[in-house]
């Protein structure tokens, strides 16, 4: 998803882009889906590749695991972008029905054995109408990056391993946001968020406002004519928010 968006970065920086934990070409574990174990996978990549400090930036699930890296490693991550979220806590702290609509999917995926075997039964078609309804850009996702999510998707597990990403969500991870609120701890290095101006998180939430609390230093702004897949939707936007934030 950020094969846009790395050519103008590494222009400038160094740029790692894994697949996350059960993801992708990743490895299918069994456990370790709660975002601070899948924070403590970025930590150990980048340090056996040589670089203690970094830059950080994720979407969606990526940045769920990018904030919880950031606030678990302040002395690692040096600014922190996070694409198109809130933090889990508070989603699953302020459920009502404008939101159960929108992020349906999150509570369905709480169930044992069902997504699995539904997901598993038509992954394209689940797929496709997934991108279809997320994305403001309708062709932004062209044809071989949609066959390219077809295939990581149809990998042996990684439906279960996605699932269990969210299924984590639902408890350490929140506990963890509930945890950290209580505690006054936030991130404190510089943080910038960005969000579709169509999507569907702007209609939910007073980004900013939620962010203002749950981060030390942010700033942030919706992206025009984009719905939820910014780094495809809209890669040079991205890129230059991207490369203004990390240069400082």
């Amino acid at each position: 998803m950020w094969r846009k968006v790395i050519p103008a970065l590494a222009e400038r920086f160094t740029v790692i882009a894994p697949d996350l934990r059960g993801y992708g070409d990743s490895d299918k574990p069994t456990s370790g889906f709660d975002k601070r174990t899948m924070g403590r996978d970025i930590i150990e990549l980048a340090r056996s590749l040589g670089f203690d400090q970094f830059n950080l930036a994720g979407h969606d699930r990526g940045a769920r695991v990018a904030y919880r890296c950031a606030l678990d490693h302040p002395q690692a991550v040096t600014r922190l972008a996070l694409l198109d979220i809130v933090p889990t806590g508070v989603v699953f702290d302020n459920v009502n029905a404008q939101l159960a609509r929108s992020q349906w999917h999150w509570f369905f995926f709480q169930l044992p054995d069902l997504p699995e075997l539904l997901l598993n039964a038509d992954t394209p078609g689940f797929l496709d109408w997934i991108f279809r309804n997320g994305s403001y850009n309708r062709h932004a996702l062209d044809a071989a990056a949609v066959a390219e999510y077809r295939r990581a998707f149809t990998l042996p597990g990684s439906i279960r391993c996605a699932l269990e990403d969210y299924r984590a969500g639902a408890t350490t991870d929140a506990d963890n946001d509930r945890a950290d609120a209580a505690a006054g701890r936030k991130p404190e290095m510089p943080s910038l968020v960005l969000w579709g101006g169509e999507g569907g998180l702007g209609r939910a939430w007073q980004v900013m406002e939620v962010w203002r609390q749950w981060a030390n230093d942010v700033q942030g702004e919706a992206i025009a004519n984009c719905g939820h897949y910014l780094p495809e939707e809209q890669p040079e936007v991205v890129a230059q928010k991207l490369l203004t934030f990390f240069a400082g």
